[in-house]
């Protein structure tokens, strides 16, 4: 089929910073490497900064720049709305566009809170009635070897799950001179490493497993409350200096810096959850590891091509961890890219996301993760947050 023989999928995204260039990426790159069914179209992007938002839409190709994100899920072009801001305004945009009948992709997490999440959730359902479809972006689902561990447990290759352990290390903000930014700012991001990245193994392990994390006990840190406000380029504010004899302003902390959780899964298994962006030395470590009745499973972003398999049938003689080099053609998404041993990286799992979005998009299905999905984890990390209150006392996780 040839692209002229194909309809296009009109994408307006909001957000240009770091997630907006992931995304952008992926739209742009994922007719080059997959037969998709809808060619999607780089239509318009969305930012308040027009002059940043310009610049990133001429580096990837964006035929428009908005700078007020109503105009850009008004457009009659526009089929899909792709919302990569902060956590504030992803319900009343994401909302906002299932309304006026498009396509919505969300970043991570959801919402703020649950009751945004509920409301975000709902309006997902009622536009399902209409064929509009609506998907979170929960990306590390769609790196190859977290897929094929999906499919290994799915097919009962480890028996029943009785131990889940995750880890997502983080270190950019143990210096105390890193400035301020919105992912500090509760109002803003809802909370900080639980949401930012303890969201990602929360889904992660409920993904893997297939089943779902019924109650926690938590406890929560802030290391550092004030932190310094970056000045104005061109200010000669530099951070912990001084200019003229005054000290640079601070601005308050009102996030968590780190997140640790035991947790039950529904089928019985124990858990244990730690989000830190305090992890001295760790730049993107997300670790997995699932013991099963028959085997195990274990994952380390930082060797994101390699999942090692525990085969507890095997023979005490040669039984061990086996490294599996997921880059083979009947890996999940691999017969697209390159020759075995070739490894792929971080960028590869936004391209698999816009793939299986258009796809269930062309098919007139549900995408995977849905808001619904979004909302469990949401409820989880609200459960985090109430457990850590209450001196860790177990909280369930509402149905």
């Amino acid at each position: 089929m040839t692209d002229d023989d194909r309809a296009t999928l009109g994408v307006g995204m909001l957000g240009y910073a770091f997630m907006g260039v992931a995304h952008s990426h992926a739209w742009r790159n994922v007719r080059s490497f997959f037969d998709v069914p809808l060619l999607p179209r780089l239509t318009v992007l969305g930012g308040r900064d027009v002059q940043s938002a310009t610049a990133v839409a001429d580096k990837f190709g964006w035929e428009h720049v908005e700078s007020d994100w109503r105009a850009v899920i008004a457009r009659d072009d526009v089929d899909l709305v792709d919302v990569c801001t902060p956590g504030d305004s992803h319900a009343e945009m994401a909302i906002a566009a299932l309304e006026a009948g498009k396509h919505v992709l969300c970043e991570k997490p959801l919402a703020n809170s649950v009751g945004e999440a509920e409301q975000m959730a709902a309006a997902a359902a009622r536009a399902r009635e209409s064929g509009v479809r609506a998907m979170v972006g929960f990306t590390y689902r769609r790196v190859p070897a977290i897929a094929l561990a999906r499919a290994v447990v799915a097919e009962g290759r480890i028996g029943a799950v009785r131990h889940v352990r995750a880890q997502y290390l983080q270190d950019w903000l143990n210096d105390p001179a890193a400035p301020m930014s919105w992912r500090l700012e509760k109002a803003r991001a809802g909370s900080g490493a639980l949401g930012d990245i303890g969201a990602h193994i929360v889904d992660l392990t409920q993904f893997i497993t297939g089943e779902q994390i019924t109650g926690v006990s938590a406890m929560m840190e802030t290391f550092i409350r004030q932190r310094p406000i970056a000045a104005p380029a061109g200010s000669g504010v530099k951070l912990g200096g001084h200019v003229d004899g005054g000290d640079v302003p601070l601005g308050e902390v009102t996030v968590d810096d780190a997140a640790v959780f035991l947790g039950r899964f529904s089928g019985g298994a124990l858990a244990t959850f730690e989000a830190t962006r305090y992890a001295t030395g760790r730049k993107n470590a997300i670790r997995i590891e699932i013991n099963g009745s028959q085997g195990a499973l274990a994952f380390d972003f930082e060797d994101m091509n390699v999942l090692h398999f525990y085969d507890g049938a095997e023979s005490s003689q040669t039984a061990g961890f086996r490294r599996i080099l997921v880059t083979e053609p009947d890996h999940p998404y691999l017969a697209a890219w390159w020759p075995p041993g070739h490894l792929l990286g971080y960028e590869h799992g936004f391209t698999h996301q816009a793939l299986d979005l258009v796809n269930a998009i062309a098919e007139g299905r549900d995408p995977d993760p849905s808001f619904d999905d979004g909302l469990r984890v949401q409820r989880v990390l609200a459960a985090v947050e109430q457990s850590a209150v209450k001196d860790s006392a177990w909280t369930p996780v509402a149905e």
